[in-house]
């Protein structure tokens, strides 16, 4: 596809976004907008992956998404790329709908291979999916996203020990790197210091991109694809903007896990101009 062509897919899953949060007044709207460029880019450029869902992923690559909470963001770009109906978006958080409010396996939701409610999980999954297919022979990549606020969480450090003396050299995992949590800027809530430095220390090969420029993510990942087989994990530390999109949701952590009203939504909708169709 070409960037414009992605631009106008990541528009169309931005007013996904924000619709679905707003209609059942409930949902992650903030890193949501923040992540989309990435996950845009990923299923609709740089993963090789099939819609026709097989739990094992085998010969194709595969994605976790640790920080579950974004689920909006994952459902819109899973249905959009041929998962399920777009028209399902319409049942986000209902009851008996297959697509809660944190991505669960029990609902057997096509392209959901964890259930990431609890942060700090999906990387450890990651690592061991990857580890598994270089077990098997499988060449392709396991690719994870998981929150900059999530790395408080201690397991991920054992999970980036792990890779990295395993030699995980097809593991590529972004760390959205918008400087938000639940509670306030992390540079108050748990300083991550020098996060490069970090996952260097640990034996990783590191890169950074801007997430909220198309082409930038695009290449970016193309680059960290480039960079796998060389004995070391790769991590991607992508700068976002919490709530990216929509000017009154950019940039504040109150816009976490808050949905817009009735005059918000609309407010939204119209900074979100699309050549597409909505569900």
């Amino acid at each position: 596809m070409t960037i414009k062509e992605l631009e106008n897919i990541a528009v169309q899953v931005r007013r996904d976004v924000v619709r679905m949060v707003h209609g059942v007044q409930s949902g992650h709207p903030g890193g949501s907008l923040g992540c989309t460029d990435f996950l845009v880019a990923l299923y609709f450029e740089i993963m090789h992956h099939n819609p026709d869902f097989k739990m094992d992923g085998i010969d194709e690559d595969i994605f976790f998404l640790s920080n579950g909470h974004i689920s909006p963001l994952f459902y819109s770009v899973l249905a959009r790329s041929g998962y399920f109906p777009v028209e399902e978006l319409s049942t986000f958080r209902k009851i008996n709908s297959r697509l809660q409010g944190h991505p669960t396996t029990h609902e057997h939701l096509p392209g959901v291979r964890i259930a990431s409610g609890s942060l700090g999980q999906g990387l450890s999954v990651a690592a061991g999916a990857a580890l598994s297919k270089k077990l098997n022979n499988d060449n392709k990549i396991v690719f994870a996203l998981c929150g900059d606020g999530e790395l408080d969480e201690g397991q991920n450090w054992e999970a980036i020990m792990f890779a990295a003396h395993k030699k995980i050299d097809n593991l590529i995992a972004t760390v959205d790197y918008n400087g938000q949590q639940i509670d306030g800027p992390t540079a108050k809530v748990m300083d991550l210091g020098n996060l490069k430095a970090k996952f260097e220390s640990f034996g990783w090969t590191v890169t950074e991109m801007n997430g909220n420029i198309m082409a930038d993510v695009v290449d970016g990942l193309k680059n960290a694809k480039a960079l796998c087989g060389n004995g070391k994990p790769v991590a991607i530390l992508m700068k976002t903007g919490m709530g990216h999109g929509v000017d009154f949701m950019m940039g504040s952590h109150e816009w976490h896990g808050i949905a817009p009203n009735d005059e918000q939504l609309q407010k939204a909708l119209d900074q979100l101009k699309c050549e597409l169709k909505d569900y």
